[in-house]
């Protein structure tokens, strides 16, 4: 009873994600998650390499964003709320709080701090190299030498390292252990027994020299001994690596920020006939306002009136500009070339779509794989173990008379050696770089999970209208009768459905268009599910022209001869639509309409078998349509005939025989198939349905892009793996070394510290994946059409966006 009652009144929970400074390695970030965790009805994800923390909390409870904020400093570290988008609306793009900064914004905190870790860098640099100098060369070694160290080294340990002590000291108060806590004890003791050996033991005595060596050996030196080196190349090492990785995970993030910079600043909305300019962020839906040419479109829109092209290449990729006319929809952040357009918005703010591919992206970006969390448990236990290690290597050389500065030598070594920094980075870098270069070539990865997916996929399962064809109505073959022009055919039964929106009259129209004006036409008629027909005016016919079906001509006393119903047959048996054309008396042509097989559709599934995926083609339509696209595009395996709500069962089918399915879709009703695969893929050209229910979206429409994805996810998933065995390789074979004293700290620092460098550098190489192609065409429009017969032009069906696809036009035979 309680059980049902509580289920019922379960509430809402609402998503926000705080910036969180402060944190300096992989622990950090754990340690805020589980703070966090503990809240009631709160689920956090904290992401070192983002510096963010996703927060889902319930919505009218206790829980408030400040609590959120506040847990988070009562952890040791700084948490800031997301800026209103209000305050950015003018210096952010539409729906993107929060992300004005770029390379360029010297005043954001983001440089301040990489500026201020830089300074701190330097410094420590140059006051370091003396004292590794002095210390590795014996003839440098002058009187009272050690005590030039001592000076020089002082504030490398104390101020250079502050923020490694400042990080343990604070995470100690909460009796907490992280990566900060080995490098502050191992420097601090470094730094101590050199005090100590200094003042109270032979060190400091003038004329005091020692051999600079990689090892510690049993019962050698003592109290004659200092370690000033290994103190200040330890600190300059760590410092330097923390300076490139945030250097390196701001320039990783260039990619989404540059999404979020795309947008215009502010646009001239239609106030009463005039044009009044506003901030961006105060444009709403149904707004009219204009775009000049070169102008940013503000927001995705309606084209009201104008007509011009419009350049998405940012956005999309698409190297070549898209013509827009009225009813044609636009995209904000695309760029108009041409003439000027009167748009209404139909979207703003975050409902954009740049906005949510930004989203997308971000969402990937800060979510964990399975992989990552396996890595996070794993360095959550790894500093009380490393501490212990120290402390028995301590015990074990004392005991067994390896001498105090040989035992001393070897557990300093344990803790520096053992920091898995490049453990905490190894998974969210390159998921940083992976993703952002996916967000530049037109591939939005949801979330990290995705990665693992690809790795399995064995089969590609691929609908056909709008995924393999173009979704568009496109005229494909002229063929006049005896005795009659191709073109005079065509530009007669263009002028006639010009007056009709459906979709294949639009395809027939264009075509026309393409060969010169077309001509005024009157009295025109709809003749539902036959065609059309309309007087067309022209000097060398005398009455009607007829398109549409041949019993549309034969009812009104029209001859169709064997050659027209030659014509039509064999272009319904490869499952294009005929359409007959005909005046004064008799059927004059056959214009041959269907939905093109996209030109890349089959290179691309040349590249999916490559990967060695199965492609299979998924469809509603008959098997004769589907077996002809299929030997187009060299796909063996179809499953045609598949009503919209049946196609998750056909992927389920699939499952069940052992394969694992990816599906590429790109319509509503390919949303919960997308949901069911293994992996979904949609078409960023389809609509926001599939969009949601997929992993990974494609932003252009060329199937092509669909082996770029999985290639990307593919090189990503290996690049973690790939860091990840370095960090554990490394720690695990340098352990052992460190406790038998084969390692000096300072030699054990420089290595640690090049793991961390080595880690970013190989997932900085995700910056340089390559595409497949780097500018492949837009596959067109996406409107699904029933094309099995010319049933009805409906004039209230929203016509398909014309491409330059439709245009295409064949006056070879059938």
């Amino acid at each position: 009873m309680t059980t049902d009652t509580s289920s019922a009144v379960e509430p809402q929970q609402q998503d926000i994600e705080l910036a969180v400074t402060g944190m300096t390695c992989a622990s950090c970030a754990n340690r805020i998650q589980r703070k966090l965790n503990k809240l009631d009805g709160v689920s956090a994800s904290v992401n070192y390499a983002t510096e963010k923390a996703k927060v889902s909390y319930p919505v009218g409870g206790d829980i408030t964003p400040h609590l959120l904020v506040e847990t988070v400093e009562q952890a040791g570290y700084g948490a800031t709320l997301p800026t209103p988008p209000a305050e950015t609306a003018t210096t952010d793009g539409p729906g993107h709080p929060g992300h004005g900064d770029s390379d360029t914004d010297t005043g954001s905190p983001e440089d301040a701090h990489l500026a201020a870790m830089r300074q701190r860098l330097i410094i420590s640099t140059v006051l370091s190299v003396p004292v590794i100098v002095l210390a590795m060369v014996p003839p440098l070694q002058f009187t009272y030498w050690q005590w030039l160290s001592l000076t020089l080294a002082a504030p490398v340990i104390v101020w250079g390292g502050w923020p490694f002590h400042r990080a343990a000291w604070t995470n100690l108060k909460h009796g907490a252990t992280t990566m900060d806590t080995l490098i502050s004890l191992g420097t601090i003791a470094a730094f101590g027994w050199s005090l100590y050996a200094l003042f109270f033991g032979t060190a400091g005595m003038p004329g005091m020299t020692h051999e600079f060596e990689f090892t510690a050996r049993p019962g050698h030196g003592g109290e004659a001994n200092i370690y000033f080196e290994a103190a200040v190349a330890i600190t300059t090492f760590l410092l330097a690596g923390r300076y490139f990785e945030a250097k390196s995970r701001r320039t990783a993030g260039a990619a989404l920020r540059a999404l979020f910079e795309m947008g215009a600043k502010d646009v001239a909305v239609l106030r009463d006939g005039r044009e009044e300019r506003i901030p961006v962020g105060s444009l709403a839906v149904d707004d009219r306002f204009v775009v000049r040419p070169g102008e940013t479109i503000a927001t995705d829109g309606v084209v009201e009136s104008g007509r011009s092209a419009v350049d998405a290449s940012m956005l999309t990729g698409e190297s070549v500009p898209i013509d827009v006319a009225e009813g044609d929809g636009v995209t904000g952040a695309t760029v108009n070339v041409g003439g000027r357009l009167v748009v209404r918005a139909t979207r703003v703010g975050s409902d954009t779509q740049l906005a949510r591919m930004a989203k997308l992206v971000e969402d990937a970006q800060s979510g964990k794989a399975e992989i990552a969390r396996l890595a996070d448990r794993i360095s959550g236990i790894f500093v009380p173990i490393v501490l212990v290690i120290a402390l028995l290597t301590l015990i074990a050389w004392l005991v067994l008379g390896g001498g105090v500065n040989g035992a001393f030598t070897a557990a300093v070594a344990v803790l520096i050696i053992a920091c898995p920094c490049a453990l905490g980075l190894a998974t969210p870098m390159a998921l940083l770089v992976g993703t952002g270069r996916g967000a530049q070539l037109g591939i939005l990865i949801k979330g990290p999970e995705v990665l693992e997916s690809t790795r399995r996929v064995d089969t590609v399962v691929l609908d056909k209208t709008g995924t393999v064809t173009t979704g568009t109505m496109t005229l494909e073959d002229v063929v006049p009768a005896d005795g009659e022009d191709a073109g005079r055919v065509l530009r007669l039964a263009g002028s006639v459905e010009d007056a009709s929106e459906h979709p294949i009259a639009r395809a027939i129209t264009s075509a026309a268009a393409e060969q010169g004006p077309l001509a005024e036409v009157t009295d025109f008629e709809n003749v539902p599910g036959r065609g059309v027909r309309g007087v067309v005016r022209d000097a060398d016919i005398g009455g009607e022209v007829f398109a549409g079906r041949a019993s549309l001509l034969t009812e009104n006393g029209l001859r169709v001869g064997d050659d027209v119903m030659a014509v039509m047959t064999r272009a319904q048996e490869r499952g294009a639509t005929a359409i007959v054309v005909g005046w004064d008396g008799a059927a004059r042509g056959v214009l041959v309409v269907a939905d093109a097989v996209k030109p890349t559709s089959a290179e691309a599934i040349r590249h999916l078998r490559d990967l060695g995926l199965r492609p299979v083609l998924l469809t509603g339509d008959h098997e004769v349509v589907a077996r002809t696209v299929a030997d187009q595009v060299g796909i063996d395996e179809v499953i045609a005939g598949v009503l919209p709500e049946d196609k998750v069962d056909v992927v389920r089918r699939l499952q069940d025989e052992g394969r694992v399915v990816a599906m590429v879709g790109d319509g509503v009703n390919d949303a919960a198939a997308l949901a069911q695969a293994d992996l979904g893929l949609a078409m960023g050209t389809g609509t926001d349905a599939a969009i949601e229910a997929a992993d990974l979206t494609l932003v252009r429409g060329d199937l092509r892009v669909t082996a770029d994805a999985i290639r990307l996810s593919r090189r990503t998933l290996g690049t973690i793996k790939t860091n990840l065995f370095w960090a554990f390789a490394y720690n695990v074979a340098a352990l052992p070394l460190a406790a038998m004293g084969l390692l000096n700290p300072m030699i054990a620092g420089g290595a640690m510290a090049f793991s961390s460098v080595f880690v970013v550098a190989n997932s900085l190489r995700l910056r340089r994946f390559a595409p497949i192609t780097p500018s492949a065409p837009a596959g067109g429009s996406t409107e699904h059409t029933d094309h099995s017969h010319h049933s009805g032009h409906h004039p209230g069906r929203p016509a398909a966006t014309p491409t330059r696809e439709d245009a295409t036009l064949t006056k070879e035979g059938a």
